[in-house]
């Protein structure tokens, strides 16, 4: 025990300087850590981010480089809400992160939330086609069968609803609560998409 002690000690003051370096993007900490044996996979404790995903949140890509070559890093570990680093990196608008995750293996399809959900709630449409392009499930359901089509709506991103619907996106899908693209449009409070929508629907609302 009081061998064990010592290390414990060590390795809970490098737990901080790891998550600290990874904000600071200080990727030659981080690399230290990680040939001293550091798991690339901790997480802290305030959402149970990776040092990947916190990366991502600062823009530390230096760091996220360093993290993707890694040995062992898991590109699917999830945080507490089921989050993952690709889906992050979607709703970052990070394109390059996106792309290198995806070449890396990060998987685009997955049960529940997306990558394209998020993607779409960001309105971002050069990750949305990215996705989409590698056969990303375009009317993807949420836990509450909230699809990539609805985020977007809610987010007022109409040239992402445009891309979508372009693409083949399902309008007249709804979810648990009964609620359609043209609802989530009300509720975010874009009444430009929802005369477009309506329109397209052909509907008098």
């Amino acid at each position: 025990m009081l061998l064990w002690l010592p290390m414990s000690v060590a390795w809970a003051g490098a737990f901080e300087d790891y998550f600290e370096a990874v904000k600071r993007n200080d990727a030659r900490a981080v690399q230290s850590l990680l040939q001293r044996g550091f798991d690339p996979n901790a997480a802290e404790e305030q959402r149970g981010d990776t040092g990947m995903i916190l990366a991502l949140r600062h823009d530390s890509m230096d760091v996220f480089r360093v993290l993707l070559g890694a040995r062992g890093t898991d590109l699917e570990m999830k945080i507490r809400n089921g989050d993952n680093a690709l889906m992050i990196a979607a709703y970052r608008r990070n394109k390059a992160a996106v792309e290198a995750l995806v070449a890396k293996g990060a998987q685009i399809n997955r049960p529940g939330w997306t990558a394209l959900h998020y993607a779409a709630a960001a309105g971002s449409n050069e990750i949305v086609s990215f996705l989409l392009e590698r056969h990303a499930y375009i009317d993807a359901e949420s836990p509450n069968r909230t699809t990539p089509l609805m985020m977007a709506a809610w987010g007022g991103h109409i040239l992402t609803v445009k891309l979508l619907l372009e693409e083949g996106a399902d309008a007249a899908l709804r979810n648990d609560v009964g609620m359609d693209v043209v609802d989530f449009a009300k509720k975010g409070g874009f009444p430009d998409i929802v005369d477009g929508l309506n329109y397209r629907l052909g509907r008098k609302r």
